[in-house]
C-alpha cells in the first residue's frame, strides 16, 4: 500500500541493539526536556531500519523496540482515553497516495464522494476535556490507549479556550506546536534560567507541556484536528458528531471558539478525485517553507461518516486515513565556521558555514545567524552540531546547538572588534551591530537595491555599471544618479552613444516615481514594498514623513511602538539623502494619497471614501488575464492599493474581495466557504478602470 522510503541499514544484532537504545533515549529525551539529539527524519529512519531487521530476525526483537508504538514507548501515561488515539499509515509519494486511494475504493466496494485534506501539524497530540462548556481535562495521547494527564499546562496554550463558545460537554484532539516566534521566546526564557536552548519547536512544545516544575513559562499553539462526545454530552450533539462529515465537525469546532487550521495559509479543504487530492498536497507542500509553524506532512481522510465507518480500523491506525509524509525540514549538522558580512543599510550580519547538509530538496552550506547578541544567546559554538531549517523566505537559519553531543573541543565564536568591510568602528548599540559609515559602507549594494524593478525600476543601470559608478568615485548613493552626466557616463566601459541616452532617459523617468517607490528605494530598514506603500499613501508626501513622530507612525497599519520609533530614527538619518533626492527633482508625493489632518485640526472628509476599494482587504490569486495580463503579482497589489483597498497574500475572514485568476486553488475554496466575494480579473479590471 506504501512505498518504502529511506531507513537506516542494520548488519547485525548488536547493531540492532544498539540501534534500539540510542532510538529509545532519543524517545525518551524528546518527550522529557524536549532535548532529543536526533532529528526528525534521522530517528524516522532509525526506527524504520529497526523495524526492517525485526522482520528479517523476529526471535531477535527486544520488548524495548519503539516499533509500533506510539512515541516509540517514551510515554505512557495512566489517563485512559475515550477512544484510542491512534497514528496514521504513511505514504511518501503522489503514487503511494494513489495506490492508497484504490485500496480504500477496493474495501469500500465503491468510489469516495468526498475527501478531506488538511496539513499535518508537527507538534504533541492531545485531547482536551471540557465539562459543560469548561476546559477539565489536558490528555498527551501516550501510548494511544493512555495519556498523561498535563493539565497543568493549559494557561500556556493559545488556541484552546478555557470556556467554549457553548456550555457543551465535549473532547476535542489537536496538535500543540509552537510558531516560530513562540519557539525564539522559550528559547530565550529558558536560556535565560541557565538551560540550555530547546533543539526545535516539535520538541520545545512536547517538553514544555509535561514539565511541572520549571522556573519559566512559554506559550504554545492549538489546533484541533477532531471531536468527540464524552460521558454527559448531549444526545443532540453526540449524534451529530457521529454523523458530521469531518469537514463539518472542523466547523463546528471552530464556531465553539477553539484553533483550527481555517484561518492559516493551509485551511482544510474537501476534494473529489484523486488529481484535486495531489493537487492540494502539492499545494501545501509549496506553502510549507512560508508557514510560522511546523507541517510534516498532508492527512487525506474519507470526509463522510459513514465511510469513515464502514472502513474501520486497524490495530494501530484508521483505514479511512493517511498521511502524506514530506521530506524533513530540520536537520542537524556541524557548524564548521562564522563569516561576518556588511549589508547594504551598513548591517553587520554573521553567516554560519555548515558542513553541507540536504534540506528539504537543496544542499546547505550557509545559514542566517541573525546577529551577535542571538550567537551569545543560543550559546552557539564552533564545532557544535546545530539543527538547520528554512524559514518562511527559504533562507536557511541555525535553530540551536545541540548542547549533549559536545565533545569538548568546540571553541568560542569571535566577534570583529571593527567593520569587516571598510575597517571602521562598530556602532553595538543595537542588537543588530552596523558599521557607523552606515549605507556608505557599501554603497554598491544600496544603489543596487535602490534601482531595482521594485524600487525606480531604471532599466540599463545593471551591477557592473554601478560597480565602475561607484569605483570611479561618481556616485556615493543613488541620488547622485540623477546630476550624472553623458559625459560621465561616455567614459565608463562599454558605454556607447544609445545606451547612453537610454540610460539618462530612464534616469529622468525615474524622477516621476510614485513616493511609495522612492520611499522603498531608500531602503529603511524593517520597511518593504508592502510598509512603503502604506506610509506613503498615509502621509501622501515625504515632508509628512518626515516631520511625523512615532505617534503619527503607529497610525499606519502594521506599524507598532518599536517599529515606529525606529521609523523616526533612521529616516531622520537619511536626511542628507532625501534632500539630494529632492534637490535633483525627484517626485516627492503619493498620486491620489490625503495626508493625515495636522494636531488640533478637524479631519477632513477623506478622498479615500471615494476610492472603489476603500475599506477593503482584497486578495489576488491565480494568473491574471485580461487588462491584467502580464502584471507581477507586487503589481497587482500596488493596483488594488491605489484603488484605496488593502492588498494581503492570505484569506481569512477579515478578506472582503478575492480576485480569482485561473488555477486560483485553495484560496478560491476558502473564500467560497467563508462566503467572500469573488470575481474574475476582467471584472475587477472593469472597477478599478480609473487605476489602471
Amino acid at each position: 500500500m506504501t512505498e518504502t522510503p529511506g531507513r537506516t541499514e542494520i548488519g547485525d544484532q548488536a547493531a540492532y541493539a544498539a540501534a534500539v537504545q540510542t532510538a529509545v533515549a532519543a524517545s525518551a529525551a524528546y518527550y522529557g526536556e524536549g532535548d532529543s539529539s536526533l532529528d526528525d527524519d534521522v530517528f524516522d529512519r532509525l526506527v524504520r531500519g529497526i523495524a526492517a531487521y525485526e522482520e528479517e530476525h523476529p526471535e531477535h526483537v527486544l520488548p524495548d523496540s519503539p516499533t509500533g508504538k506510539v512515541a516509540g514507548g517514551a510515554v505512557i501515561g495512566d489517563v485512559p482515553h475515550t477512544v484510542p488515539m491512534l497514528s496514521l499509515d504513511n505514504v511518501f509519494s503522489a503514487e503511494g497516495l494513489e495506490a492508497w486511494v484504490a485500496g480504500l475504493v477496493r474495501r469500500l466496494g465503491r468510489e469516495i464522494a468526498t475527501w478531506s485534506v488538511e496539513p499535518k501539524l508537527d507538534g504533541l497530540a492531545i485531547s482536551a476535556r471540557y465539562s459543560g462548556g469548561r476546559l477539565v481535562q489536558l490528555v498527551t495521547r501516550g501510548d494511544g490507549a493512555a495519556g498523561e494527564d498535563v493539565s497543568h499546562g493549559a494557561g500556556m496554550i493559545v488556541g484552546l479556550p478555557s470556556r467554549l463558545a457553548e456550555p457543551v460537554t465535549v473532547e476535542l484532539r489537536g496538535e500543540v506546536l509552537m510558531t516560530r516566534a513562540q519557539f525564539e521566546d522559550a528559547n530565550t526564557a529558558r536560556t535565560g534560567a541557565g538551560a540550555p536552548a530547546f533543539a526545535n519547536p516539535r520538541s520545545a512544545a512536547a517538553g514544555s507541556l509535561r514539565a511541572k516544575d520549571r522556573a519559566y513559562q512559554v506559550e504554545m499553539t492549538f489546533f484541533a484536528y477532531g471531536a468527540l462526545p464524552l460521558e454527559g454530552t448531549d444526545e443532540a450533539l453526540a449524534a451529530r458528531l457521529r454523523e458530521l462529515p469531518h469537514s463539518g465537525i472542523m466547523d463546528l469546532v471552530a464556531a465553539l471558539g477553539a484553533h483550527t487550521t481555517a484561518a492559516t495559509p493551509v485551511p482544510a479543504i474537501t476534494a473529489s478525485t484523486v488529481e484535486e487530492l495531489t493537487g492540494r498536497v502539492a499545494e501545501i507542500a509549496a506553502l510549507r517553507a512560508g508557514l510560522d509553524f511546523g507541517i510534516d506532512g498532508i492527512v487525506i481522510k474519507a470526509d463522510a461518516a459513514a465511510d469513515q465507518a464502514e472502513a474501520g480500523l486497524s490495530s494501530r491506525a484508521p483505514r479511512w486515513a493517511i498521511a502524506y509524509k514530506l521530506p524533513a525540514v530540520e536537520k542537524i549538522t556541524r557548524l564548521v565556521g562564522v563569516e561576518w558580512n556588511v549589508g547594504r543599510t551598513g548591517i553587520i550580519a554573521p553567516r554560519a558555514v555548515l558542513e553541507p547538509v540536504e534540506v528539504e530538496g537543496s544542499i546547505v552550506t550557509y545559514a542566517t545567524l541573525h546577529n551577535a547578541a542571538d550567537i551569545a544567546r543560543r550559546g552557539l559554538m564552533l564545532g557544535d552540531h546545530v539543527t538547520v531549517y528554512k524559514a518562511g523566505d527559504v533562507i536557511p537559519r541555525v535553530e540551536a546547538p545541540v548542547a549533549h553531543l559536545r565533545t569538548g573541543q568546540e571553541q568560542p565564536i569571535q566577534a570583529p572588534s571593527a567593520c569587516p568591510r571598510c575597517g571602521e568602528e562598530i556602532d553595538a548599540t543595537q542588537q543588530r551591530w552596523r558599521c557607523v559609515r552606515g549605507r556608505s559602507c557599501h554603497a554598491v549594494a544600496s544603489v543596487r537595491y535602490a534601482v531595482g524593478r521594485d524600487q525606480l525600476d531604471i532599466e540599463g543601470l545593471g551591477e557592473k555599471i554601478i560597480d565602475q559608478l561607484v569605483d570611479a568615485g561618481l556616485i556615493a548613493d543613488f541620488a547622485d544618479l540623477f546630476v550624472l552626466t553623458r559625459d560621465q557616463l561616455l567614459d565608463l566601459e562599454r558605454m556607447g552613444e544609445t545606451s547612453t541616452a537610454n540610460l539618462l532617459a530612464a534616469i529622468e523617468g525615474a524622477k516621476a516615481k510614485p513616493l511609495n517607490k522612492v520611499f522603498c528605494a531608500l531602503g529603511v530598514r524593517g520597511t518593504g514594498r508592502s510598509m512603503s506603500r502604506r506610509i506613503a499613501r498615509h502621509f501622501a508626501a515625504m515632508d509628512q514623513i518626515r516631520a511625523a513622530d512615532a505617534e503619527a507612525f503607529q497610525q499606519v497599519d502594521g506599524v507598532g511602538p518599536e517599529r515606529a520609533q525606529a521609523l523616526v530614527a533612521e529616516i531622520a538619518e537619511l536626511a542628507p539623502l532625501i534632500d539630494k533626492l529632492s534637490a535633483a527633482g525627484v517626485n516627492m508625493t503619493e498620486p491620489g494619497a490625503t495626508p493625515p489632518p495636522a494636531p488640533g485640526e478637524e479631519p477632513a472628509e477623506e478622498a479615500g471614501e471615494a476610492l472603489p476599494l476603500a475599506g477593503l482587504s482584497v486578495v489576488a490569486t491565480g494568473a491574471m488575464s485580461g487588462p491584467l495580463d502580464g502584471l507581477s503579482r507586487n503589481e497587482v497589489n500596488e493596483l488594488i492599493e491605489r484603488a484605496g483597498g488593502r492588498a494581503s497574500s492570505s484569506v481569512s475572514a477579515k478578506t472582503s474581495l478575492l480576485v480569482a485568476g485561473d488555477k486560483a486553488g485553495s484560496k478560491r475554496a476558502k473564500a467560497e466557504k467563508l462566503d467572500i466575494e469573488i470575481i474574475t480579473p476582467e471584472e475587477f479590471a472593469t472597477r478599478v478602470a480609473a487605476y489602471l
